[in-house]
This record gives structure tokens, sequence and C-alpha cells, in this order.
């Protein structure tokens, strides 16, 4: 697996004090980059960043693109675009609503559940290399202090999802 040092982050950018957005926008580009790359390696390579507003969002039964959407923070027509290409490449099916019938759900194909346990296990994989570098117990700790952080950021109306 690529060290983190191969997304870009010399170790001559740790010089001073660094600024916690910065810090938090290197790791998840490093992390991107190491599970999005994983994920070609595993046969998927036509998955990529942008897919995840999809991917991350979906219920297990399925949902409606306008659910999507809000959840993911963007318009229905980007996301629109977004199930339309995983539809082609065979990761999601669009199916009837049997809640309404004027209403179609989203759902993963079994291509898009396989896709989907790669990227979780990948992205599992990763977060074990990043609690290697903190003392034990640490990493546990800094989830919960980013996640604090979030909270604030929300409570103040920031747009942090």
């Amino acid at each position: 697996m690529k060290n983190f040092s191969d997304a870009g982050l010399a170790r001559s950018e740790f010089r001073g004090t660094q600024r916690i957005a910065r810090l938090s926008r290197m790791i998840y580009e490093a992390a991107i980059a190491r599970v999005y790359g994983g994920l070609a390696g595993e046969g998927f390579p036509e998955i990529r960043p942008a897919h995840s507003a999809v991917f991350r969002n979906i219920d297990p039964e399925g949902s409606r693109a306008s659910d999507l959407a809000q959840r993911a923070g963007i318009t229905k027509q980007s996301i629109a675009y977004l199930i339309d290409g995983l539809e082609k490449d065979g990761f999601v099916e669009t199916v009837q609503d049997p809640e309404d019938g004027r209403a179609r759900l989203v759902r993963l194909t079994g291509r898009g559940r396989a896709a989907l346990d790669a990227l979780n296990r990948l992205s599992e994989a990763v977060d074990r290399d990043l609690a290697a570098a903190l003392p034990d117990g640490r990493m546990e700790a800094l989830r919960s202090d980013l996640a604090a952080i979030v909270r604030r950021l929300e409570d103040q109306g920031s747009g942090a999802q």
C-alpha cells in the first residue's frame, strides 16, 4: 500500500505550526488517493471520489435521487449525472418505488455492493494505518475530538457535513 508521502505530503511541509484545516485536508487528500487507487487495483477503476455522493448516502434498500442529492449537499442535476454513469457501468439500477409509483429508487447492484464493500475495507485500512502513527488509544481520542469540532461547526452553521 502507498505511503502517505506518496500522495504529496513531503516532510518539509510539517515545519512549524500547521492549521487544523490544512492538516485535515492533507490527511483527506492522501486517504482519498489511497482508497481510490486501491479501488482501481481491486477491479473498480470507474469509481471516482465524486461517486462517494452516492455510495456514502444510499440506503440498503435503495434511495430516491432527490434524497441522495440532499444528503450529499449537491444539486439534483449533479446526482443524476453520477447515477447515470454508475448505472451505465453496472453499479446501480433504478427501479420503481413500491411506495410511490411515480418515483424511482436507486439501488446498488451486486457489483455496486462489491465496490461499496471494497471502499469500506480500504477506508478501514487507511484508518488502521493512521492509528499506527499514534500512541495506543490516541486514535479514538482524536476521532472524538474531531467529531466535537464538526459538531461545533455545524452548530455555527458553517455548512460542515
